[in-house]
């Protein structure tokens, strides 16, 4: 006994005659393959660089790493900073056609703690000379408590 309700080998598939009810997507155009979404497998383009960015990075870097090896490169940190802050300025106001913004915010952060190590520092050294010269016997080289500047500091509170 045959079965008349198949369709005859060659003939239409099924995909021809089912309808579109209830799918989310539309059917494939009739070479099968659906063109890509505008923009894809292009890479993503990235605005150019500021010019200062690294550089003020790298002004920061250096004042404080080379402020915490040795005192003299932390008078880079306020140029580290000044920079820095420039570049950031610019950078916002280009309304995205700059890039480097985070570079440039990390130059000028390391330039404010440069700068306030600077003044830390430069308040230790102003504070010792100020103590060398108004204290008697600070140079001395004996060792006797009550005679040392310690001992004269402490002295001088407990009366």
């Amino acid at each position: 006994m045959t079965n008349d309700s198949t369709p005859p080998p060659g003939g239409p598939s099924d995909h021809e005659h089912r309808p579109n009810w209830g799918s989310a997507y539309p059917p494939p155009p009739q070479g099968g393959a659906y063109p890509p979404p505008p923009g894809y497998g292009q890479p993503y383009a990235r605005p150019p660089k500021h010019p200062n960015a690294t550089t003020s990075m790298v002004l920061g870097i250096v004042s404080v790493a080379g402020g915490v090896l040795c005192w003299l490169p932390l008078l880079i940190a306020p140029v580290a900073w000044f920079v820095s802050s420039k570049t950031v300025k610019e950078i916002d106001a280009s309304h995205g056609t700059q890039d480097g913004r985070g570079e440039a915010m990390s130059g000028k952060i390391l330039g404010i703690i440069g700068t306030v190590l600077l003044v830390l520092g430069l308040a230790a050294v102003i504070l010792f000379v100020v103590l060398a010269f108004s204290i008697d016997g600070f140079w001395d080289d004996d060792y006797d408590y009550y005679s040392s500047a310690v001992g004269t500091l402490l002295a001088g509170r407990q009366a």
